[in-house]
């Protein structure tokens, strides 16, 4: 496998994280396989300008979207980068494992307006090694109170197909280090490998960027856009080149892991 590079956007490490922080990487003007002023209706918001975080997607409305932002902080309350992450029950959000791994202590969940809602609690996948066979770069954060939105359905019942169309969504940082901005895109599986899922940046696709791991990889299945996967990595340190790595929601132990700890989760 190539080496890959999380997509968080931690605050000392901003250009090894996955993308955008001030590359040269320019957004394309084609458009994407699904229109992206119409991925944002994916996530329950309404788009308007092309946006960069999700390189050549659009900037989206986040009042009604259940894709929100992940702010981490350390044990001195003190900021250590940001994520984003999916609402897939009233009080829980899915996010990727290296997002909450390390010195993370506190996860502070922003859904796009009010105020910072502080997380109860949260969990990543047992011995979760970044980038070693046999662990899953998966985390949930438990609320001791519902978020205001509609959970997302994770998707169980079949595997990722290569070739199909899916929506990446998250809050990732620009290529101008503008950052705390929600965007979605349209892309198509390049291949389903393992626990991985995987997208090539090749224009009129869109790709992931720094601040964008634990975000979404939606795919369709009966009628409703449900969470494949979650934003993991790249092979690259721009957004504009390389591949795009999601851990697979599918697998047994993810699943599991999953719906251990959200047991109200929605299935598709």
């Amino acid at each position: 496998m190539p080496r890959i590079i999380p997509c968080c956007l931690a605050l000392a490490l901003i250009a090894a994280c996955g993308g955008g922080g001030g590359g040269s990487s320019q957004t394309p003007t084609t458009p994407s396989p699904i229109p992206s002023v119409d991925t944002c209706n994916s996530l329950g918001g309404t788009g308007s300008t092309p946006g960069t975080g999700i390189l050549n997607g659009s900037t989206c409305s986040p009042e009604r979207s259940s894709v929100v932002l992940v702010n981490l902080r350390d044990a001195n309350n003190q900021p250590t980068g940001a994520c984003s992450g999916t609402v897939i029950a009233p009080r829980a959000v899915l996010t990727a494992a290296h997002c909450l791994d390390e010195e993370t202590r506190i996860a502070r969940i922003w859904v796009g307006v009010g105020a910072e809602v502080v997380a109860d609690s949260f969990a990543f996948y047992p011995n979760y090694r970044f980038n070693t066979p046999g662990t899953f770069d998966v985390g949930v954060i438990l609320m001791a109170q519902d978020l205001p939105r509609s959970p997302v359905p994770i998707l169980t019942s079949r595997d990722a197909r290569a070739g199909e169309t899916a929506i990446i969504a998250g809050w990732g940082r620009d290529q101008s280090n503008v950052p705390a901005t929600l965007r979605a895109g349209s892309t198509t599986l390049s291949a389903v490998n393992g626990s991985l899922l995987e997208t090539l940046y090749a224009p009129p696709s869109s790709s992931v960027c720094s601040g964008d791991s634990g975000g979404p990889i939606l795919l369709s299945e009966g009628g409703t856009w449900s969470v494949g996967g979650i934003t993991s990595a790249t092979s690259d340190n721009v957004c504009n080149t390389g591949t795009n790595f999601y851990q697979a929601i599918r697998p047994p132990s993810v699943r599991d892991f999953v719906l251990q700890h959200v047991p109200n989760a929605i299935q598709r």
